[in-house]
Parts: structure tokens; C-alpha cells; sequence
């Protein structure tokens, strides 16, 4: 069986053509960069009549090509991805190949684009982000890798082998290597190559990005839950438990975050078991935050608040102990036919270490919203009626603090994602055989100089996620400027 080449006898034809609109729209933006500076900006003239007209000069011109160019070059990489799914493997190769293992992740992409389109006008601040081309392309970034998560993680569609096996021939093998001593149902390659333990880069790639989603979305989410529960009062108050608050959450925000980070996951401390014990006082706070902010909203009707209270507090302490349970670990409260959940030990920790470092952060960030909202006058308004403190902060402040809080949670899961690449990087909280991708690189980057490719494709989905995260953040920030 031969090697795969990256385009296969289709990129004969197709290479040729993509290279010169991507030499070309390479180009034109060069030209555009320089035009902004030399040339003179758009304009308005004003007629006696009252009518004004636009002047956009050649950057109009300019960017209109830039932007046609871009539309080009997408269409030619759709060309790629649908010739790869509906042609043999040999036709198309390694690209083909690895768009065809991805045709699940296109078609979701393409419905949720669709039907985001269709409806954006309804659905608030999130139709509002198909306005910006740069939140667009931030969506489909982080989209693309949360919908390869879940096809990869919880239905085992796409990778094509398991990221732990090691097959023998295949150590530090080229992309598109045929598998040796291939068998029936093996896939017949190492789309991407082999590591330096003769295990499949692609699948470890397509592996890590469950991992991350795992931790980092939800991790953020957690620290937010304990910055807004413990920073709204504190802006709301001020005063002593102000002081108190801002003094524990700039203390931890002193120290060094890798630091930080390395004493956490550390096994001599993950043996004391404080990592547990920080779970259990963490975790308890989204089911504060939940309980205030359903109390504060049906105080007034309490034959609808008591069951929905009950019903919502029952769920999530059950949760709430099911992640903080775990067999032969510090902390054991549940038994087996109740626990929900089985956290591997290292993935605990790591996720407990980052919403920690997070949320004084987040902490201060609501601190001072909520000290600039609170002289607001529907604020007042709301005082005058009569309304409880927690309905105020709940229901009046946090509402009107949202753009913000949702650039800043886009931002997050971008940092986390940066920390636990870190984490894995240095060898710390994870498993060593873990194919996250800070550890899929530690392993590549030893023999970077010889061997690239197993170290190359995680960092470019490391980079590729942040980057998403990124101009997503940027889109949302430009649309919530304009309510």
C-alpha cells in the first residue's frame, strides 16, 4: 500500500489554483495595510438639498477585493473538504481523507450556520454576532472544535484509531504512512503520523480537544458562579465585607499563577487530599447562586417557589456530591448506584486548580460593575418599589452587566485552555499518556528538529481554538457597543 500525499492526484489540478489566490489575497492585503496609511479615508460630502454623499475612494475598492478574494479562497477549501468525503482516500489524500473523518463535524457547522442565519434577528445578542464577519469566523473556529469534541468524545465518529495504542513499525512515521500489520477494521493510516511511541497523532489530536472541552468551558463557567455570587455583594455593600472579600481574592491574585498552578496538582499535595476539600467548598457555590437567584425571583409567590426550590436544590446537591465523591479518595459520601459521575483524580484537580485561579479575577470584574451599576436609576427605581437586596443585584444588576461578563467568559475559556496546555506542557495534573494537547506537544517537541509533525498539529488546534475564542470575544464586544 502506497503513502498518501497531502492533496493526492486531485491537488494535480487544485494546488495549483489555491496557491495563486492565496499568493494573491496575501497581496492585496499587504496592499490594503499600506493603502490605509498613504491614501486618504472615506468621506462625506453634504448637499444643499440635505443629501449626503459617501466618498469611499480606492480602500473601498480595495477592501471589496480583499473581501472577494477570502470568499474565493473559501470556496476552493469547501472544493477540498467535498471532494474528500465523495472520492477514495487515494484521490484526495491526507486532506481528503482527514475531511471525510470530519463530515459530521461540516454538516453540524453547517446547520447550525444555517439556522443562526435564518433566525438571528430573534435570538438576541448571540443573532446579533452574524452581523460581524470577525464574530463569525470566531464561531465556526470554537464551534468546529466543540462539535469535534462531542463527536469525537461521546460518539467515537471521527478519530481513527485509539489515541493510546501503540502500533509496531509506526514510531515517529511520517503523515499518510500506511498502517503496519494493518487488520480487519483497522484504518489503513496514520493520517497525520506516528509519535515517538508509535501511537496516532491525528486521533490524539482529535482525543485532546474532548479533553479540553471537558475542562475549560466548564471550569470557567464555576469560577464564574463564585465570582458573581461573591462580587455582587461585595459591589452592592461595599464596606467591611468589601474589604474582606478584596483583600482574600487579591491575595490569591499575589501569586505567581504557575506557581500557584504547581503547587496545586503537585502529588504531594493532591495526596492530603486539599484538592478534594477545595471542591467541596467551591462546588457549593452555583448552588448558592441558584437558590438566591429563584428565591429572590418568586418570593412573592411561594406556592410555585417552594416545590421549583425543592426540586432544583434535590438535583443539584446530588450533583454537587456526586462530583465531589470519588472511590477511595478523600472525600467518599456517596455510594456507587448514586454517584452520577466518576472525575478521573487528575482531570479533579485540574479543574478544581483552574476555577480557583479564576475566580478572583472574575470576582473583581463584577466587584466594579456592579459598584458603577448600582448608582444607575432604574436601580433606585427598583429600591423605591420595594425590592429585596439579592432581586437587585440578581435580577437589576447582572442583566444590565452581561456584554461584559460574556466577552470576558469568551476571553477565560481561552486562558484556560492556555493553562491546561501549560499544565500539560510541564507534565503536571494529567496523566503522562494523556493526549491533551500540552502534552501531546511536551512529547513531539523533543524531537522537534528531526520529527515535526507530532508536535505541529495540537499546537496549531491549540492555537486555532484560543484564536476562535479570541475573535468570537471581539464580535460580541463590537455588537454589545452598539444596544
Amino acid at each position: 500500500m502506497e503513502k498518501l500525499t497531502w492533496t493526492g492526484s486531485f491537488g494535480t489540478y487544485m494546488d495549483p489554483i489555491f496557491v495563486t489566490v492565496a499568493y494573491v489575497f496575501l497581496a492585496l492585503v499587504a496592499v490594503q495595510i499600506v493603502a490605509s496609511f498613504i491614501l486618504a479615508p472615506v468621506s462625506d460630502t453634504i448637499h444643499k438639498d440635505g443629501t449626503i454623499t459617501r466618498d469611499r475612494g480606492p480602500n473601498a475598492l480595495i477592501g471589496m477585493a480583499v473581501k472577494y478574494v477570502l470568499l474565493a479562497l473559501v470556496a476552493l477549501v469547501a472544493i477540498y473538504i467535498v471532494a474528500g468525503i465523495v472520492t477514495p482516500v487515494e484521490t484526495t489524500g491526507i486532506i481528503g481523507a482527514i475531511a471525510a473523518q470530519l463530515s459530521p463535524v461540516w454538516l453540524a457547522l453547517i446547520v447550525t450556520f444555517l439556522l443562526s442565519i435564518v433566525y438571528k434577528r430573534r435570538l438576541g445578542l448571540y443573532g446579533k454576532l452574524f452581523d460581524s464577519m470577525i464574530g463569525m469566523i470566531g464561531f465556526g473556529l470554537v464551534m468546529f472544535w466543540v462539535y469535534t469534541a462531542i463527536f469525537a468524545g461521546l460518539f467515537d465518529m471521527i478519530g481513527t484509531h485509539d489515541p493510546l495504542r501503540q502500533v509496531s513499525g509506526m514510531k515517529n512515521k511520517i503523515p499518510g504512512t500506511p498502517l503496519s500489520g494493518a487488520e480487519e477494521g483497522d484504518y489503513l493510516w496514520y493520517l497525520l503520523g506516528g509519535d515517538n511511541l508509535a501511537r496516532d497523532v491525528f486521533s490524539r489530536m482529535i482525543a485532546g480537544s474532548w479533553i479540553v472541552m471537558q475542562i475549560a468551558p466548564l471550569a470557567t463557567l464555576f469560577a464564574f458562579m463564585v465570582g458573581i455570587t461573591l462580587g455582587l455583594p461585595a459591589g452592592y455593600y461595599g464596606g467591611r465585607l468589601d474589604t474582606i472579600l478584596s483583600f482574600l481574592a487579591n491575595l490569591i491574585l499575589a501569586f505567581p499563577v504557575i506557581l500557584l498552578f504547581y503547587l496545586l496538582v503537585t502529588p504531594e499535595i493532591v495526596e492530603t487530599g486539599i484538592p478534594n476539600y477545595m471542591a467541596m467548598v467551591l462546588f457549593i457555590f452555583p448552588i448558592i447562586f441558584l437558590a438566591v437567584l429563584l428565591n429572590s425571583r418568586f418570593y412573592t409567590r411561594p406556592r410555585l417557589r417552594t416545590p421549583l426550590l425543592t426540586a432544583v436544590l434535590v438535583v443539584a446537591f446530588w450533583i454537587y456530591l456526586s462530583l465531589i465523591s470519588a472511590k477511595g479518595s478523600a472525600i467518599a459520601v456517596l455510594p456507587s448506584y448514586l454517584d452520577l459521575f466518576d472525575i478521573p483524580g487528575g482531570i479533579l484537580v485540574v479543574f478544581v486548580s483552574v476555577v480557583f485561579v479564576n475566580s478572583p479575577t472574575v470576582f473583581r470584574i463584577v466587584r466594579g460593575l456592579a459598584m458603577d451599576i448600582k448608582t444607575r436609576d432604574y436601580v433606585a427605581a427598583a429600591q423605591t418599589r420595594g425590592e429585596g437586596p439579592w432581586y437587585i443585584m440578581l435580577w437589576e444588576i447582572l442583566p444590565n452587566a452581561r456584554g461584559p461578563l460574556i466577552v470576558d467568559f469568551c476571553l477565560r475559556i481561552g486562558y484556560t485552555t492556555i493553562l491546561l496546555g501549560t499544565l500539560g506542557f510541564f507534565g503536571l495534573g494529567l496523566p503522562p499518556e494523556s493526549p491533551d494537547w500540552g502534552s501531546t506537544i511536551n512529547d513531539g517537541r523533543k524531537l522537534l528538529s528531526v520529527y515535526p509533525h507530532p508536535a505541529l498539529p495540537p499546537a496549531f488546534a491549540l492555537l486555532s481554538l484560543v484564536l476562535g475564542l479570541n475573535l468570537l470575544a471581539d464580535g460580541l464586544r463590537e455588537e454589545s457597543l452598539r444596544d
